[in-house]
């Protein structure tokens, strides 16, 4: 009982200081889907994004719409990303880690990790580097850069 008491109080700490230090950002897009304004810090396996956001990391449709309603401009280490309002998010070049731990593409390329599940062993996510934004799935293990929604 001690355990879980001591687990609802460190969650509800974790949800609190996520929420006073969050600055959501409206892009107008048609959907009226929000975004964070800053990454989460590190990479993550899609399970640990999951187990850590839940039903803030972005969709797969989430990404598609951002994409598409919004002008997106590379700049020096990642892509300013505005919508029609003029409001603008930044999406760092962050790179991505391996499944064994190796980092490559810190400051000429970016992976986020969606929601969606493509099947049991990857799931969606969002790259690109300097030339090109897409879609793709990728393994499960591969550590990404998060983006919360709400």
């Amino acid at each position: 009982m001690k355990k879980v008491l001591s687990l609802c109080v460190i969650c509800l700490l974790t949800l609190s200081a996520m929420s006073q230090n969050t600055v959501w950002v409206d892009l107008d897009l048609p959907s009226g889907t929000k975004w964070k304004s800053v990454n989460e810090s590190g990479f993550y396996s899609y399970e640990s994004a999951i187990d850590n956001f839940g039903k803030y990391v972005p969709t797969e449709e989430q990404w598609h719409e951002l994409r598409t309603f919004c002008v997106w401009t590379w700049q020096e280490d990642g892509y300013r990303v505005t919508g029609n309002n003029g409001n603008s998010i930044f999406l760092p070049a962050a790179g991505r880690r391996y499944c064994n731990g190796g980092v490559y593409f810190v400051g000429s390329g970016g992976t986020y990790w969606s929601s969606s599940p493509y099947d049991s062993d990857r799931a969606w996510g969002l790259t690109f580097d300097s030339s090109e934004v897409y879609m793709y799935f990728i393994d499960r293990c591969y550590g990404q850069s998060v983006r919360l929604v709400q």
